[in-house]
């Protein structure tokens, strides 16, 4: 559906992302479009501060007991029945080197959480009233979506010293439709520097297509095929400021390096599927029991 979104990247200063206005930086399906696109000052001091000020709140009624550990690096290791569990959830997830040998956490809970998903769009009154904001519904609109649902949503923390790597990876291969249709929506609520932790990627990869896709079966979850080797020289970094919204080709390639600064990196990833013309895959390691609500229909 999105066959070649995104070629360059462009950065755009007006929230309010008017489509006339920003007319030659629309997503389109047919032309010379991005391979990702930064849109500056997107989510507003007061909305950014509120998000954070609930997930402290989250954090702070959260017990230690009902978790996991979440690793890209051991994602078929790791997976476990609270992450399945989590497709409609509100569920907490630590950093692979929160613990001690003895299981014992190095940090207080807040500085150990390596993110929390899958459904604070749904759930959670705060990230739902930005998730569902008349400024997403009009982008997306923008973009050619017909009946988007949101199909995820994580407050992610890349923690200070311990804030996990990323490996390299296309959004399209967790998310998959027939034809895909996953949009990437990573909202920076702190700076992301090459420091802390910032996005980074291949420019025009999204331009071979899906390499590999994620799947569940009976005996759990794996990969179709290993992944490619990737030299490091063709990622670009995406340093961005809190509030600027990163929008990402489903197929394009991209990752994050550690934290090993002691300063953290907290975003928010949104991850849209389209549901016109666009058939779930029924081997998503994402699972619902009720099919999400869309934001709008076209």
């Amino acid at each position: 559906m999105f066959d070649g979104l995104f070629s360059t990247q462009q950065t755009s200063t007006d929230s309010s992302f008017s489509t006339a206005e920003h007319q030659p930086h629309r997503i389109r399906i047919d032309g010379l479009t991005y391979w990702y696109l930064v849109i500056e000052s997107f989510a507003k001091p007061n909305e950014i501060q509120d998000m954070r000020n609930r997930m402290d709140y989250l954090l702070d009624g959260f017990d230690c007991s009902t978790s996991s550990v979440f690793s890209s690096k051991n994602q078929k290791q790791l997976t476990d029945d609270h992450f399945y569990d989590s497709a409609d959830k509100i569920s907490f997830f630590f950093e692979e080197k929160a613990f001690t040998d003895d299981g014992k956490l190095k940090h207080p809970k807040e500085l150990s959480i390596n993110k929390v998903g899958h459904a604070l769009h749904e759930h959670d009154p705060v990230f739902k009233s930005f998730c569902q904001s008349e400024q997403i519904s009009h982008m997306l609109v923008s973009f050619g979506y017909k009946r988007p649902v949101i199909i995820q949503s994580m407050y992610i923390f890349k923690q200070p010293g311990i804030g996990g790597e990323v490996v390299p990876h296309q959004d399209n291969s967790f998310l998959y439709t027939e034809p895909p249709s996953c949009t990437g929506l990573w909202l920076a609520l702190e700076d992301a520097t090459v420091t802390n932790g910032c996005l980074w990627a291949i420019p025009g990869s999204h331009k071979n297509g899906l390499v590999r896709r994620f799947i569940r079966n009976e005996k759990g979850v794996h990969f179709n095929r290993p992944s490619p080797s990737y030299d490091q020289k063709d990622f670009v970094s995406i340093e961005v400021k809190a509030g600027s919204l990163v929008i990402i080709h489903g197929d394009l390639i991209h990752q994050s390096f550690e934290n090993q600064s002691p300063k953290s990196r907290h975003a928010l990833s949104l991850h849209v599927v389209d549901t016109e013309s666009c058939v779930w895959a029924p081997d998503n390691w994402l699972r619902r029991k009720v099919d999400p609500e869309p934001l709008y229909v076209s």
